[in-house]
């Protein structure tokens, strides 16, 4: 499952909303992902804006619910996304941030639900989601492994299959350092909690997600935005729609590469070339009816067809049942 996370990259617009559908869309993802939320039920209007949101807006304003006031989606504005979602075959997401907002996904008919990473300690959230007892998708920004485990621990008593929970490996920098993305980490929360694993990625660029995908990542999550250079607190850490599109193909590609019963036999496609590159014994010189094989007789060469070189000490002491040329390849038909 890939998961274009428009987030808040509409900057309030919906037509731009409807653009980021388009190419989110073209690109081949699964999902277009949004933010639902109001400010006043998310953010207390003292907290400060995140180092990274007051250096992308640059505009002299700290106020995280400022920021966040102009970014909010109307319930017209969902509707309206929704429904455009559905003409362009892509699905429509969705992230709630307090209990009314998951109240209100349900309400527009969500069978599952993404829990961010801010919300991972929050217990009251987790129960109200877990008792939808629909699958869930859990980042995990910010989190050690215990507070991983609480979570779940909080999700499965409400009566949650862990088989319904896919746990997000995530680091919440935007963008995020190479060297602390960690990437291992995401094996360790299968290994230690037995969920299904993904990745939301944070980082410049395309590889590091494709490289979560050969990990084992089923679910993965990338923002995208139109263009880097528009005003916002996300779009400089996402990828443009060519980028995007080359992830997903690339993530594509890695699935299928990874779809295989992992026992190793030739493949269809190799199987042609296996007369063609492997060597077989050849008469090295002429020997002439009932002549015994030597060592200085053989030679190893293409193609093949012939007897295969692993038998190379059986050919040995053996005498040929016809006249054989020099170079002819040898079959267990001329051995007597």
């Amino acid at each position: 499952m890939i998961i274009a996370e428009a987030g808040v990259n509409h900057n309030g617009d919906v037509n731009r909303a409807k653009e980021l559908i388009v190419a989110a869309a073209e690109a081949g993802v699964d999902f277009v992902k949004f933010q639902t939320f109001q400010a006043e039920k998310l953010v207390n209007k003292t907290a400060k804006k995140a180092d990274y949101q007051m250096k992308n807006l640059n505009d002299g304003d700290d106020s995280q619910y400022a920021m966040l006031k102009k970014l909010e989606l109307s319930h017209d504005d969902h509707l309206e996304l929704i429904k455009y979602c559905k003409s362009k075959n892509v699905r429509f997401f969705s992230t709630a941030f307090d209990l009314d907002g998951l109240d209100y996904l349900l309400q527009l008919g969500f069978d599952h639900f993404k829990i961010p990473s801010g919300e991972i300690t929050n217990y009251p959230y987790l129960k109200k989601v877990a008792s939808f007892r629909k699958p869930v998708i859990l980042s995990t920004g910010m989190a050690n492994l215990k507070e991983i485990e609480d979570a779940l621990e909080v999700l499965t008593s409400e009566g949650l299959s862990k088989n319904d929970i896919t746990v997000l490996h995530c680091n919440t920098e935007y963008p995020t350092p190479m060297q602390d993305v960690n990437l291992l980490a995401m094996r360790t929360i299968e290994t230690t909690c037995g969920v299904q694993i993904g990745y939301s990625d944070h980082t410049l660029g395309i590889e590091v997600p494709i490289a979560a995908v050969a990990l084992g990542a089923r679910v993965i999550e990338k923002h995208f935005t139109l263009d880097r250079t528009l005003p916002g607190p996300d779009h400089k850490a996402s990828l443009e729609p060519d980028e995007l599109k080359a992830m997903v193909e690339g993530i594509r590609n890695i699935e299928l590469a990874m779809s295989g019963d992992g026992s190793k036999r030739p493949s269809a496609s190799e199987s042609k070339n296996l007369d063609i590159v492997r060597k077989s014994i050849h008469l090295k010189n002429d020997k002439r009816k009932g002549d015994v094989i030597l060592k200085e007789d053989l030679t190893i060469l293409r193609p093949g067809t012939g007897i295969s070189p692993m038998k190379f000490e059986d050919v040995l002491g053996q005498k040929v049942k016809r006249d054989i040329k020099a170079f002819s390849i040898l079959q267990e038909k001329d051995l007597c």
